[in-house]
């Protein structure tokens, strides 16, 4: 069975190996391309909302929809990228805020 992988940065990373993924620090400016190669590699991609959020919205909706591999989006610790509202979207998309 193939491990996990974590795209982000190394300190937060250093968790994730401890728990048996293998670590990915996307370059500067290729974070997409990232998440592809991670895609193809394993069957559980998490990704920091830092990394998300240098990804094209709808590319990284996809991955997220996908039934496989799994992605998911894992929150910063304090000071991080701020994970979306997640809640707000929810409403725009059903109408109930303007």
């Amino acid at each position: 069975m193939q491990a996990p992988i974590y795209l982000g940065e190394e300190v937060n990373g250093a968790g994730f190996r401890l728990a048996g993924a293998r670590v990915h620090v996307p370059a500067p400016g290729r974070a997409a391309e990232a998440l592809d190669e991670a895609r193809e590699q394993a069957p559980l991609v998490l990704v920091s909302a830092a990394v998300a959020a240098e990804i094209p919205e709808a590319r990284l909706a996809a991955a997220v929809a996908a039934i496989a591999p799994l992605t998911l989006v894992v929150p910063d610790p304090v000071g991080g990228t701020p994970m979306p509202d997640l809640a707000k979207r929810l409403r725009g998309q059903l109408g109930m805020e303007g």
